[in-house]
């Protein structure tokens, strides 16, 4: 009997030992006293690349897909429901009226042998969103022979094909002419489409056929998506990366994105494939083209619209390593090393310099203050590095205070990586590029990644990163919670080595709902709505609550990187005058934690901003936009220790006001 009591006893004191063990208080130390270093205001951007439609179809706000008739196939996007009395004619010789330019060659020349009502139906992208009581601009270019058209009805159409907004043109002029009108929809249709008719017998000739919203960002015409956009501004990021991404490179050289072809007059701008068009066997997209329409200029632009400092990436003359791994020699890489100096004079030269000229004549007096240039996106191997010296010694000879971004390859380490980083670190690179595509178990373990790195060597741009639920370029990808608190996790020690990291980003960016070729993304839209992922929200967290100084804060003297579940980073904010500190539990528990301030005062009140769900699995939809998203309440400052009770997988932002 004694002995079982004392067996009971025992196991008692165990027990009790181990609920002590798991109610025991986290303490963490923030040490106020001094600034380990300076946070660049480009730590948390955004990185814009057109797949997924993202361009086309998305941020680009054009509704008419295939509006110049130039896709490989000029009547793709387009029926004719009730005849085939229509052909398309390249221009030729004097007997056609002059069109638009050597890159807008096709238009569609509609004959019409009676007047029974010929029909052209665009089909948009996938649909086009319309809403009730919006108004839409449209504009076209014709060419009436013999003046035989009476009049051109334009009309959006819902899926029962119930006109449900319509107008009219009456083409007067046997050459080629801009018409323009407005059509006010009377229903809200995700899925509309834009019937044309004709009244008259005889030929016209139709091109630049297009349709915009009038509520653009900024109101401007012929402009970019608002909901979108307003997305990206309410992240206040420190720059945008753009084009790409795989799509600067190109699956062959022929088909690089190049900058100049993306300026100027949109109907000069000519269309090609997007390189995303066959990439992926699970999502082919033979509709997906470019109508270069949203362009290196309006990208500049919208960077200055959002505060974000512009970072545009250039073909180094190496096609995709994944594809094609087509080479330019380096005796033949000038024109793709004066495509580099030249953007950098488009973007900051002085008008009278001949592509600051441009710039202006686009409607841009002032410079862009162009600060970066990438060049290259992930290739790797001693060919790339070859390539790098040569841009870098002509950009340097020419614009000294350029940063120049370079690439370590496609993924995070192995043997690419590790020839890139000695390479470009003996070269004393500025930014170094690192993408990793990997699972949430992987961003938590790696919070440490950059505790080691080298203070004194290459700083660090995490261009492209996002945990994958399955795999990489896996169709089943889910933006789900697990992926997005361990991106948290892992955010918290690029913070804390600000050091080091200077400029990050979540990839890819934007995603159609009905179009989409990689999963996961940051944004998800229709034709008619968008919502920000839980990915998005973690990103804006940080991006919102990044301070300008980086502070230490530590368990027992060490950086909190996964010990208990727990991860955190501090920052102050001297313009505010506030602490900001950041807390991330990837426990399946609630935890506890005491956060003690060294050499600071603090006020009575401050702000607490928690973003959590219960399931790992739990994701943000069109049918719940907003499932997982911050919640923000006034936090009071109690005297001592401040004591915080952190949610099963949650992210904490606590903002105290100093005194």
């Amino acid at each position: 009997m004694k002995n079982n009591i004392l067996t009971k006893f025992t196991i008692c004191s165990l027990l009790l030992s181990s609920f002590c063990v798991n109610a025991q208080k986290t303490t963490l130390e923030v040490d106020a006293t001094k600034t380990i270093t300076k946070i660049q205001p480009t730590m948390f951007g955004l990185f814009f690349e057109d797949i997924n439609f993202a361009a086309d179809g998305g941020l680009y706000a054009e509704m008419i897909k295939n509006r110049s008739f130039e896709f490989d196939k000029p009547l793709m996007g387009w029926d004719q429901p009730n005849t085939k009395r229509s052909s398309l004619n390249k221009e030729s010789g004097s007997a056609t009226p002059i069109n638009l330019s050597a890159n807008n060659t096709n238009f569609c020349r509609v004959e019409i042998n009676n007047d029974k009502g010929f029909v052209l139906v665009n089909e948009g992208f996938r649909g086009m969103g319309v809403k009730r009581d919006a108004k839409y601009n449209l504009s076209l270019k014709a060419a009436n022979h013999n003046s035989a058209i009476k009049k051109i009805i334009i009309q959006l159409i819902d899926k029962d094909q119930k006109v449900i907004g319509e107008t009219s043109i009456v083409p007067k002029s046997e050459q080629w002419s801009n018409y323009t009108a407005q059509i006010t929809a009377t229903q809200t249709e995700a899925k509309a489409k834009l019937r044309i008719t004709f009244e008259g017998t005889g030929t016209i000739d139709l091109d630049m056929i297009s349709l915009f919203p009038e509520d653009t960002w900024k109101n401007r015409k012929n402009g970019l998506r608002k909901d979108l956009v307003q997305l990206l501004y309410d992240m206040k990021p420190g720059f945008l990366r753009f084009p790409g991404g795989c799509i600067v490179e190109g699956r062959t050289l022929s088909d690089r994105y190049q900058w100049k072809k993306s300026i100027g007059n949109v109907e000069e701008r000519k269309t090609m494939m997007n390189r995303w068009n066959v990439e992926f066997n699970h999502k082919l997209t033979p509709d997906y083209f470019q109508s270069f329409g949203l362009g290196f200029f309006e990208y500049f632009q919208l960077s200055e619209d959002i505060g974000a400092e512009p970072l545009p990436i250039l073909s180094c003359g190496m096609a995709c390593q994944y594809n094609t791994g087509e080479l330019t020699p380096l005796n033949e890489l000038d024109p793709y090393v004066q495509d580099a100096l030249d953007l950098i004079e488009f973007a900051n030269g002085a008008v009278t310099t001949s592509w600051g000229k441009i710039r202006s004549d686009m409607g841009h007096p002032k410079p862009f203050n162009l600060k970066y240039i990438g060049v290259g996106n992930e290739q790797w191997g001693p060919d790339y590095i070859d390539r790098y010296k040569v841009f870098e010694k002509a950009i340097k000879a020419k614009y000294p205070d350029i940063i120049i971004v370079s690439g370590s390859g496609p993924s995070p380490d192995g043997e690419h990586f590790d020839f890139a980083m000695q390479e470009l670190k003996k070269l004393n690179a500025e930014l170094v590029d690192e993408h990793y595509y990997q699972s949430p178990k992987w961003f938590r373990e790696n919070a440490g990644r950059y505790d080691n790195y080298d203070r004194k060597g290459p700083k660090i741009f995490a261009g492209e990163y996002a945990a994958q639920s399955v795999s990489g370029a896996n169709p089943n990808n889910r933006n789900n919670w697990e992926c997005a608190f361990s991106e948290a996790a892992f955010m918290t020690g690029l913070e804390r080595n600000a050091e080091v990291v200077h400029l990050t980003s979540y990839a890819p960016l934007m995603a159609h709902e009905d179009a989409w070729q990689w999963t996961p993304d940051m944004i998800w839209f229709n034709n008619l709505e968008s919502y920000g992922s839980a990915n998005y929200y973690v990103q804006q967290l940080f991006s919102t609550n990044k301070g300008t100084d980086l502070l230490s804060i530590t368990k027992d003297g060490k950086a909190l990187t996964g010990q208990n579940d727990l991860y955190a980073s501090a920052v102050k904010d001297i313009n505010s005058k506030e602490i900001i500190v950041k807390l991330v539990n990837t426990a399946a528990s609630a935890q506890d934690v005491s956060l003690d301030f060294k050499g600071v005062k603090l006020g009575s009140k401050g702000t607490i901003t928690r973003l959590a769900s219960p399931n790992t699995q739990d994701e943000n939809t069109f049918a719940e936009p907003k499932k997982i998203t911050p919640k923000q309440a006034e936090y009071k400052i109690t005297k001592g220790n401040q004591q915080l009770n952190l949610p099963a997988y949650s992210v904490t932002v606590l903002r105290l006001k100093m005194i």
